[in-house]
């Protein structure tokens, strides 16, 4: 009799302890599917860690601190940083299409004095729009110049010019594009991920500048191997030093944020000295003239777009209204691509000029 008591005791205390032992495992599961939720949702410029906040302006719709795989999922889902992704994910793809082109079209030695130039050259609308009255001119210039019995260059027995300077501002354009999107994708996920994500994107930013330079200094002083080595050398160190100064981790707080911009400008306008040089020694070249041009509208497009950068607006103007939409650093990335395939369009005038002449105009 006792021992069928202490065993109906036994089975009875067991049984509850299972099922406060079940019930307390459905609240844990509960209470983490809740704190996933919680920890996926928009939350607004108060409730993020200080390393997150950058942008007052912008008020609400930002991931903070979000699962690494909703964090990689969120890029096809609206915040704050969704056109920033995609406007820098859609140029990588825009250049490495012209890349892919540009490999098979300059391979043909008959390239450049084909009408597969202009269609490389005005394919892309952008383009077409900028340039066109930029060059119309010349072109119409070039035909009415060249008599029945000029060719272009590797006719006149010269082989095409390297392409390598070409070729390096494409990959720069497509590592800063890149690491751009990565950067604004994947910085919400932890403060540790942020700190390697931004200096990644100082580093893609340096490399555009830095290849940027390449053919506007390699082929018009391509004829004077000593300049055309000092300037390739002085940009390349000077990138290299951004790069390391961008390692610092001061270097990321948002009082530094005048001086991060100044730092890259610099860069970028010294490539004035080169600019400068090429017009005053080879002014009487329209392919110089031309370039020039070209380039002078790229540093435009760079040039508003750290202004606004740095201003911040339009959402300075009225905090929250732009917070998904038409904030200031998608108008910085819209103009960073139109700035990068302007100098797209200057480099393929320059592979045009010196493989038709040369070093012998």
């Amino acid at each position: 009799m006792d021992s069928a008591v202490m065993f109906e005791e036994t089975c009875s205390f067991n049984g509850e302890a299972n099922e406060k032992q079940r019930s307390t495992s459905r609240k844990r599961r509960e209470k983490k599917v809740e704190g996933k939720d919680a920890k996926c949702e928009l939350v607004g410029f108060d409730s993020l860690p200080e390393y997150l906040k950058d942008n007052e302006f912008i008020l609400n719709h930002y991931r903070s601190e979000w699962p690494m795989k909703e964090t990689v999922l969120s890029i096809f889902s609206m915040h704050n940083e969704t056109l920033n992704i995609w406007t820098h994910l859609i140029g990588f793809f825009i250049f490495l299409a012209l890349t892919i082109s540009a490999i098979f079209m300059l391979s043909n030695e008959n390239f450049l004095g084909s009408p597969n130039f202009a269609t490389l050259h005005f394919g892309y609308n952008i383009g077409y729009t900028i340039t066109l009255p930029l060059t119309n001119l010349y072109n119409i210039a070039q035909v009415a110049n060249v008599s029945s019995t000029t060719t272009m260059g590797p006719q006149l027995g010269r082989s095409p010019i390297t392409r390598w300077p070409f070729f390096a501002f494409l990959l720069g354009a497509m590592v800063c594009l890149l690491t751009s999107s990565l950067c604004h994708l994947l910085m919400c996920h932890s403060e540790k991920c942020a700190y390697k994500m931004l200096r990644l994107d100082y580093t893609g930013i340096a490399t555009l500048i830095v290849t940027s330079f390449y053919p506007v200094v390699y082929y018009p002083f391509m004829c004077d191997p000593l300049i055309c080595t000092l300037y390739i050398s002085f940009i390349t160190v000077f990138g290299l030093a951004t790069v390391l100064v961008s390692l610092v981790p001061a270097f990321q707080a948002v009082e530094f944020r005048p001086f991060r911009a100044l730092l890259f400008v610099c860069m970028a306008v010294s490539g004035l000295v080169p600019i400068t040089h090429k017009v005053i020694a080879m002014g009487h070249r329209p392919e110089a003239i031309i370039t020039a041009r070209y380039e002078s509208l790229m540093g435009l497009f760079y040039g508003l777009g750290v202004v606004i950068y740095v201003a911040r607006v339009p959402e300075r103007w009225m905090p929250g209204k732009f917070d998904v939409v038409g904030h200031s650093h998608q108008l910085f990335h819209v103009l960073v691509i139109a700035g990068a395939h302007t100098h797209y369009l200057a480099g393929l005038e320059y592979l045009k000029w010196r493989d038709t002449e040369g070093c012998y105009a």
